[in-house]
């Protein structure tokens, strides 16, 4: 379980700094459907990272706000499963 939740948040990471990069060059870019996807993967702090380290996706209130609030609920779950375990 650690194991998985390294990895996704290691790519969730990666993508959105992938994302800036191909923002800055003009290409085709990464859905944003797909960031937040990853996001409630459990790839939620790799993406919170990536938007502060990339600078990226900071003014839109979708992730300033959303990816925040993914990372509550998830800790909440989090908390839940582990209460019951």
């Amino acid at each position: 379980m650690k194991t998985y939740f390294i990895v996704i948040n290691i790519i969730t990471f990666l993508l959105f700094g992938a994302d800036k990069l191909k923002a800055i060059r003009g290409r085709w870019r990464i859905k944003e459907a797909t960031l937040l996807i990853f996001c409630m993967a459990f790839g939620s702090i790799g993406g919170l990272a990536g938007m502060h380290i990339f600078h990226h996706k900071t003014k839109k209130p979708l992730f300033c706000i959303g990816v925040p609030a993914i990372i509550i609920i998830q800790a909440v779950i989090l908390r839940i499963i582990a209460k019951n375990m």
